[in-house]
Order: structure tokens, then sequence, then C-alpha cells
């Protein structure tokens, strides 16, 4: 935690809301490798499917996968002063590091950078009317992650961890920084949760399933689901052609969908306990 952002006497500029922006979730994770892109782009998609208005914003600065789980590397279009035109995905409006610098080049950003494209995303895309922003945050709790809240009102914040004992930890470090910077959790969601042998149907606990809800339960957090480790959705997002575009009937797809649901319900409570003008109205 960067203990300069909040010292006493220097006065952070108030998040600014986004106008027309119904409800603005991060994604975000204690540590990389937990399949947080995968939830971010399948949730944005399944919310879509479901009838609502998406946009999704790309902010893992460092390992920008959006792009390709979306199948695309579109340039978006500046418009005019200041005025970047979303990608249009899936349904979706979409902005990303990736569609600046395509490729495998890598991105050596320095602090302030960060900060500045991530307003510059935040401020200057024409994101329109929308139900849900959702905003992959890169894995952990450094600079990108304080400036985006510092930024713009969150609704609310997701993290996502498999049940090993090594990512709960880092896990537990995410909750908590979003609680030190006043952000509503939405709740956790146990990705990697267990393996469906494809043979015998038979699950297999290759990560000792359970964990998420445990760390749920004790940090008093909503459980958002256990999503399968399933061979498909990462072959349906490394594709481009992730998994919940087959609709909710698809077997591939249920947890997902079951997911989103329960992110929609948690959302409506949120923002239905918040007190009055805390959070952008359209």
């Amino acid at each position: 935690m960067s203990a300069h952002s909040h010292s006493p006497g220097q006065q952070q500029p108030a998040p600014q809301p986004l106008p027309g922006v119904n409800a603005i979730i991060a994604v975000g994770s204690g540590k990389g490798g937990v399949g947080k892109t995968t939830l971010a782009v399948n949730l944005s998609l399944a919310l879509s499917k479901m009838g609502f208005k998406v946009g999704l914003l790309d902010g893992d600065v460092y390992g920008p996968n959006v792009p390709l789980m979306l199948g695309t590397n579109e340039q978006p279009k500046v418009m005019g002063e200041n005025h970047i035109s979303p990608i249009q995905a899936h349904g979706l409006k979409v902005i990303s590091v990736g569609f600046l610098n395509p490729g495998d080049k890598p991105l050596i950003w320095r602090g302030p950078m960060l900060h500045s494209i991530i307003r510059q995303f935040l401020g200057s895309v024409e994101w329109g009317q929308l139900d849900y922003l959702i905003i992959d945050l890169p894995p952990g709790t450094g600079d990108v992650a304080l400036s985006l809240i510092q930024t713009v009102p969150l609704t609310g914040a997701i993290v996502v961890s498999t049940p090993s004992d090594v990512a709960l930890q880092d896990a537990r470090k995410a909750i908590e920084m979003f609680r030190q910077m006043k952000v509503d959790i939405v709740g956790i969601a146990e990705n990697m949760s267990y393996f469906v042998c494809p043979h015998c149907q038979h699950e297999v606990d290759i990560f000792s399933r359970g964990g998420v809800e445990k760390t749920a339960a004790q940090f008093d957090l909503a459980f958002l689901g256990s999503i399968e480790l399933d061979p498909e959705i990462r072959r349906a997002g490394d594709s481009g052609s992730p998994a919940v575009l087959k609709g909710e009937d698809s077997p591939h797809a249920k947890s997902l969908f079951a997911f989103a649901r329960k992110v929609v319900t948690r959302v409506d409570e949120i923002k239905a306990s918040a007190p009055a003008g805390v959070i952008s109205i359209q």
C-alpha cells in the first residue's frame, strides 16, 4: 500500500463519476495466473447476453490479454481532442492497452504513465450509456489498482482466487486493499475449482476445492460461485471466442452464467444500500 497517496494534508481529488455509466465493477486478484481476465471477459459477455449494455476496460497494463480473448486487434479511433471511440467486440464496448501496443513487445511503464493511461481510459473513452463497466485490474495490490480506485467511484470489486492456499493468501491481501480503500466487495469467486474427468465425469479437486467459500465466510463476504478447471473455457478464450458465447445451455458456460447472475444480484444489493448521491446516476 503506498502510504504517500493518503498522507495527511495532501488532498486526493475526489473520484469523478462517469456520466451514463450505472455500475463500475473492478475484477481483481491477489496474484497472477488465477484466471481473473478469463472471468472478467466471460462476465462481461454473459451480462451482455442477459440484455445489459456492457463496457470492458482492460486495466491490466502489464499483460493486456483482453484483445486476444475477444479475437480482435482493431485500433481504437481517436475522435478529435481527447476522445477515444472504444472497439466493439461481440456486443461489448472495449478498450485495452493491447490495442495501442499490438504484438508481443513488452510494455515498460513507469508509475506516472500508468496513472495517466488509466485516467485517459476512464475520462476520454466515449462509453455512452452502460449498465455495467467491468474493469480488469492487473494482479496484486499495486499502483494501477490504487490509481483506478482514486480516479473513479467503483460500485464494487470482485476478487478472483483459485482454492490453493497460496492464491487464497494473496486474495486476502486484495480483500484488505479494497476494504482499506472503502470499496464495497461484490464477493469472491473460486476459479479452477475442480476438474471433471471427460471419461468418467468424476470431479477431481486439483487445488483443494472449497477454500474460497471458507474465506468468503471468514471475511463475511458473498461467495459468487465455483468455476471448474475446464480445458474448453481456456481453449475458447485463447481462440478469441469465449465460452459464454455458446449460450447458457452449453455445459462449459453454465457456471459462468451462474456467476454473472450472482454478480447482478449483489450489485443491486450494494446500490440499494448506498446512501443517496454516492453512486453515479444515469
